[in-house]
């Protein structure tokens, strides 16, 4: 039996992901106090010829102490479930304007007399220990709902007990670098497709514009001595006990460069590592 506990910033996507989880298979349930988490754990048990896996949120609506969580995570393993966290993150900034563009009222802006800025703020504070120690974060901050939805779904399709989910993540600098990432490479030391007129318009997955990337010896050098970087590291990150790891690569705008190196860092690992690896293109479409 396998539960899954969605936490995270209020207005992160954490509703969002709950939908993508109900679509993939998982049984749902919304703003679960942790207390009550045991007790649940004991009817998945018995229901376990009609439920495989399981997923619940927890956040600042229902957490009473965060050390209520750690205790009924530890009570619910007792009873022989696999708990993983998953972790719904957003900029500060982002979440404000997502809230006033809603015109939803923030779980804790009661406190702060109408305060969005705080309320965030003071949420993130309560988080903090559980982002920590969770074992999937995700950053919604520069992802479209249906990035989110590929994200979540290439996760949890599979079991979530598998030891290491590795996301290959291409970006542009100038939207800011992935907070999530466990990794970050910059290959904007290439040369670059946007100054060629008839690549400017294309992105890294032509053949074009990999053709170009590929074609100098900067590039011919780099990813060997880049594989060969990552072929050491990832073991170690798996020995740790790692559930995800997260390599950004990154060029200006995110569009070329460092498509061309994540494709080929992701068809790498899957294709000659066996590893359990999918790529995601932020800023492609910017």
């Amino acid at each position: 039996m396998e539960l899954l506990i969605v936490t995270g910033m209020s207005g992160a996507g954490k509703s969002k992901a709950m939908d993508i989880l109900e679509d993939i298979g998982f049984f749902c349930v919304d703003n679960m106090p942790p207390k009550l988490m045991p007790s649940f754990a004991q009817l998945l048990v018995k229901s376990a010829e009609s439920i495989k896996k399981a997923a619940i949120v927890v956040d600042t609506r229902s957490i009473g102490s965060i050390n209520d969580i750690f205790e009924s995570i530890e009570n619910v393993k007792e009873y022989g479930v696999y708990v993983k966290i998953m972790f719904i993150d957003a900029s500060t900034q982002a979440l404000v304007n997502r809230y006033k563009e809603t015109r939803r009222k923030h779980p804790l802006a009661y406190k702060f007399k109408g305060s969005l800025d705080s309320a965030v703020k003071a949420e993130r504070e309560v988080l903090r220990q559980i982002r920590s120690q969770a074992d999937f974060t995700i950053d919604t901050t520069h992802l479209s709902p249906n990035q989110l939805k590929d994200r979540v779904a290439k996760l949890f399709l599979d079991n979530i007990s598998d030891t290491l989910h590795i996301q290959c993540m291409s970006f542009g600098f100038k939207y800011g670098v992935p907070t999530d990432s466990d990794l970050v490479f910059d290959v904007r030391c290439l040369p670059n497709p946007f100054y060629v007129e008839e690549l400017k318009g294309l992105t890294g997955l032509d053949e074009r514009v990999r053709e170009y990337v590929m074609g100098w010896e900067q590039a011919k050098g780099l990813a060997p001595k880049l594989l060969d970087l990552i072929d050491y590291l990832v073991p170690l990150y798996r020995e740790e006990g790692k559930s995800q790891l997260m390599i950004a690569i990154g060029c200006t705008g995110g569009k070329h460069r460092s498509v061309v190196f994540s494709e080929l860092i992701c068809k790498h690992l899957s294709d000659e590592k066996g590893q359990i690896a999918m790529v995601t293109h932020r800023d492609i479409g910017k």
